[in-house]
């Protein structure tokens, strides 16, 4: 998986380069090639109720649901927990989402466009996305840029701005990344036929808890793919198949991760159609970048000397040996993120490839030896997959926080997904990764006793909500007794 650009703000006194101290919204046409930026499910009768017998000559009801019954025993799981937790809608809860989305995103946009919560400073990434934006109108990737560590497909969404010319680039990028966190949202709403759009609730009222950093990164664009993806993936038909294999492919080049979307596609027929489509779509794409654009792959070259990042499960483990005396690190700016540099730090690096090698082997084991699917496995395993690999990773910025929740998203669209309880486990993860950026970020820099609880309790959670995700996976299609 692609480490992703950090968002640490630039040393004080400096900028990225091609920014201004001009607003975000400043009026101006973007100009081609510019360097100049202007900054769930009802309840059961009560027992006891009186409830009139079944018509005769009716069907005698059956239960419907698919999970295995060792996980029901868990709280999370129950009738009562989702009747409780989920909100059985119809059109009328449908136009209340669309309101919770207009107000939410609104007081996104308000809080981008002050910019001064915390350490602030975070629409400066978008600064940088223009900077990269006029290397590409010049015919190249960022060559020589330690800050470019993204797979070549990132480069459509840098330039995908330039579709607005009459909106400066920064309003163009706020712009497509309200587009497509509407698109995600309609989707979820969609994919549900049930109508329980908890699936849309998660995602309308999750992504706000990141306060306004997912509109100036591109990651909401990422997990539209995904989400876009996962869902075409569970239609019939051959099309749909093939079209959730090349939006994984597209987003496999765009941010890696994506690919995961594959990984619980169903044996047969599903999987060599959406496979074969993901990877005739991400070859196709890689050599048509690499026939327009030079340095396609130049950002190889920036991921084998990362450190590891200050917000990474390793980085936690530094502070409090840092904090208690027994580790003489310093925290430096390396990358285009905050690292900590020091004694053994090369060795947890290390350490921490090697889990993510752990991780993948343990996601081709539990492919091999799966043999119960549901509607739900291939959400089920998307999530799980991004997770085990977000809390190996030396780096953890609090953008990752959108990958997840859009995945839970659509996991909580279908009755039969296992993951409700790593689901809920993310939403307060994703509001602490809020307090450690911007809000706290120099106590999580500096390593006080606040940053410091900050940062045992996101990762603290995240680490949970992986191995959760990889129990309840592996119990609901490997340790389940095969249907009949």
């Amino acid at each position: 998986m692609t480490n992703d650009q950090p968002q640490t703000p630039h040393p004080a006194g400096t900028e990225p380069p091609g920014s201004t101290p001009s607003g975000p919204f400043a009026s101006g046409p973007l100009a081609s090639g510019s360097t100049t930026s202007d900054p769930l499910t009802s309840g059961s009768t009560p027992s006891g109720s009186l409830t009139p017998g079944p018509t005769a000559g009716a069907p005698h009801p059956t239960s419907t649901s698919t999970e295995p019954p060792a996980l029901t025993r868990s709280p999370f799981a129950s009738e009562t927990f989702t009747s409780a937790t989920f909100v059985t809608v119809g059109n009328g809860p449908r136009l209340a989402l669309a309101a919770v989305w207009l107000l939410t995103r609104a007081g996104m946009l308000l809080l981008l466009l002050r910019d001064d919560l915390g350490i602030g400073g975070v629409a400066r990434e978008v600064a940088l996305y223009e900077h990269w934006y006029g290397r590409f109108a010049a015919g190249t990737f960022p060559p020589g840029d330690a800050t470019w560590q993204y797979p070549p497909g990132a480069g459509l969404v840098i330039m995908s701005p330039g579709v607005l010319p009459w909106l400066t680039y920064f309003q163009a990028f706020v712009t497509l990344t309200l587009l497509a966190d509407a698109v995600v949202t309609l989707a979820l709403a969609r994919a549900d036929g049930a109508r329980l759009t908890h699936g849309a609730w998660i995602w309308v009222c999750g992504l706000p808890l990141l306060l306004h950093l997912p509109l100036a990164r591109y990651d909401v664009q990422t997990t539209a793919l995904a989400v876009l993806a996962l869902l075409a993936l569970t239609a019939r038909g051959a099309a749909a198949h093939q079209l959730g294999g090349a939006l994984a492919g597209i987003g496999a080049m765009v941010k890696v991760w994506p690919a995961l979307a594959l990984l619980g596609t169903p044996r047969g027929r599903t999987t060599r159609e959406a496979w074969a489509a993901a990877a005739v779509t991400a070859v196709a794409l890689l050599a048509t970048l690499g026939f327009f654009f030079s340095e396609s792959l130049g950002f190889l070259r920036q991921q084998g000397d990362r450190g590891i990042q200050i917000e990474s499960l390793g980085g936690t483990a530094l502070a409090l040996a840092r904090s208690a005396g027994i580790w003489p690190g310093t925290v430096e700016f390396r990358y285009g993120a905050l690292e900590y540099v020091g004694p053994y730090v090369s060795t947890l690096g290390h350490l921490s490839l090697l889990l993510t090698a752990a991780a993948l082997c343990w996601l081709v084991l539990w492919r091999l030896r799966a043999h119960r699917w549901t509607p739900a496995t291939p959400f089920d395993t998307a999530l799980a997959a991004v997770l085990l690999f977000t809390v190996t990773s030396r780096v953890i910025s609090p953008q990752y926080m959108i990958w997840l929740l859009g995945l839970a998203a659509v996991c909580l669209t279908s009755r039969d997904t296992v993951m409700r309880p790593v689901a809920l486990l993310l939403l307060p993860a994703a509001a602490l990764s809020a307090l450690a950026y911007p809000v706290l970020y120099f106590d999580v820099i500096d390593g006080t006793p606040t940053g410091l609880a900050v940062m045992v309790l996101r990762n603290g959670l995240l680490l949970a909500a992986a191995l959760l995700a990889a129990r309840r996976l592996w119990t609901s299609t490997v340790a389940a007794a095969p249907e009949e």
